[in-house]
């Protein structure tokens, strides 16, 4: 089906010009010429003709990475739709684990993959834990992050939890949080710390020991930063708001304001300034690198669930939670191609006619290839040995 038309400028023209001078890892290299590809005649793509007018048209293919800011806003929309099975009538709570800077460098280079399992253990467990203390058994929505709005090295977890939870005598619904948000924090630190000390020990992290030592002190003395509020306009609204969470990628296209070759230009929101947005000048190939180093490692999930959200337990447990609180099961999800699904989602038909009102789009041939081979980035992206 014809895509969207591509954006004026974007971080895909910036990476054009620059990516062949970085430094980059497999999987970095894989992704950036993904999305430099992505809805270019490189992927291939599709000719269509209007039955009513004649008229030709013609599509690219998208590369459907999930490192690409070009791609995910269908799969984002269907995303969210599909969590709506697991919603309950419920007030529902958003927390934010934050790794503090001395210890930004544990999520950097080879061993980064243990860190942010080490990062998803330690929030999880400190929800479910202090649940348990209480008798309940929550459930947990949990979202890597790696990046804050300068596209610096943040890593933190985004979690959404319901307000209630299973007890010994049934379901039990919580008029508010019922957990102390310092000792949240403070047990978040030490189960962090604990895990991180565990992977220094066993040399799987890219940091020498004394340095690392020293930035597991520094932390330890310091007070964790952790956000916890509660999330308004009921469940539909907050899967939605939710789900930018899980589908956001470091920098969308539309923040690039401007580029000359040289500078690229883009809007951030200053936290410290009201939210303020406002412009950040950084030299291109600075620019570049930054967004590459929030490539995840392949195969690596960073959306997860927890206790009675989890894989195993969820659609058995929430069919029981909504027994209990008297609610209706949702209607079911329906089958339909992704065309229907953006007609349905976002008003747009991709099989009309752009030219006639009446015209359906037949199919007259399909070229190219949709990923691009693993040899073929490395010969074009990685930086020749000196």
């Amino acid at each position: 089906m014809p895509c969207e038309k591509r954006a004026a400028l974007g971080v895909a023209d910036v990476l054009r010009d620059h990516v062949a001078s970085l430094r980059l890892s497999p999987e970095q290299g894989k992704a950036a010429a993904h999305i430099m590809a992505c809805r270019t005649g490189r992927l291939g793509g599709h000719a269509f003709v209007c039955d009513r007018c004649g008229e030709k048209h013609f599509a690219y293919n998208s590369c459907r990475d999930r490192h690409c800011p070009r791609c995910g806003g269908l799969d984002q929309a269907i995303w969210a739709e599909a969590q709506q099975q697991h919603l309950l009538p419920l007030s529902y709570f958003h927390l934010v684990f934050t790794v503090p800077a001395s210890l930004r460098p544990f999520f950097l280079g080879k061993g980064r993959v243990h860190a942010f399992e080490a990062l998803f253990a330690a929030a999880s467990e400190t929800i479910l834990d202090a649940a348990a203390r209480k008798g309940l058994l929550l459930g947990v929505l949990a979202v890597l992050h790696t990046w804050n709005q300068l596209l610096d090295n943040h890593p933190h977890v985004h979690c959404l939890v319901p307000g209630g939870g299973f007890g010994p005598d049934g379901f039990v619904v919580m008029e508010r949080f019922l957990f102390s948000y310092k000792r949240l924090r403070y047990v978040f630190k030490v189960k962090l710390l604990q895990r991180l000390r565990v992977l220094l020990k066993q040399g799987v992290l890219s940091l020498g020991r004394a340095s690392a030592y020293e930035l597991l002190e520094d932390a330890d003395s310091r007070e964790w930063n952790m956000k916890v509020k509660r999330a308004l306009a009921g469940p539909d609204a907050v899967i939605k708001y939710f789900a930018r969470y899980t589908k956001r990628i470091g920098l969308s296209d539309s923040r690039v304001v401007a580029y000359d070759g040289k500078t690229v230009t883009y809007r951030y929101r200053d936290r410290q300034d009201g939210n303020r947005a406002k412009p950040k000048d950084v030299a291109a190939p600075r620019f570049c690198q930054r967004f590459l180093n929030h490539v995840l490692p392949p195969g690596f999930v960073r959306i997860r669930r927890y206790g009675f959200w989890s894989n195993r337990a969820r659609e058995r447990r929430t069919a029981l939670a909504r027994q209990a609180l008297g609610a209706a099961a949702p209607p079911a999800l329906l089958r339909e191609s992704r065309s229907a699904a953006c007609l349905r989602i976002f008003g747009k038909d991709p099989t009309r006619c752009t030219k006639c009102p009446d015209g359906r789009l037949i199919l007259v041939a399909r070229w190219g290839v949709t990923r691009i081979p693993m040899d073929v980035v490395l010969a074009n992206l990685l930086p020749r040995a000196p």
